[in-house]
């Protein structure tokens, strides 16, 4: 890998963190269990890790954004996440504050700077 492919990579994961913040927060209004939601955001084209994903999921239960319950009827446990009313009031914020990110991103690298 050069240098510059690695400073990009560098570069590409500060942009994605924010983002998949918001992502995760936006698919949770229903219950989900980590891998599926993994597949969820891949199928979307938003790929993301396990080692990603689980530490995230669990910093946002921790700040009372989400919350968990353990499905134990198969035979496999799984622990399933959603979206708390906390939760719902951010990720609302966060998506208006997308919107407009992304409004003014796009006059920026579309070059319309007027000042």
């Amino acid at each position: 890998m050069t240098g510059n492919e690695e400073h990009f990579d560098q570069l590409r994961l500060e942009l994605r963190r924010g983002v998949v913040v918001l992502a995760v927060l936006s698919l949770l209004e229903n219950a989900s269990y980590g891998y599926h939601l993994i597949q969820r955001l891949s199928a979307l084209g938003l790929e993301i890790e396990e080692g990603t994903l689980y530490p995230l999921l669990r910093r946002l239960e921790k700040q009372g954004l989400l919350y968990s319950e353990w499905d134990t009827s198969e035979s496999r446990p799984r622990k399933y996440y959603r979206i708390s009313a906390v939760g719902k009031e951010i990720q609302a914020a966060m998506q208006v504050e997308w919107q407009e990110t992304v409004k003014v991103m796009r006059r920026i690298l579309e070059g319309d700077q007027h000042e």
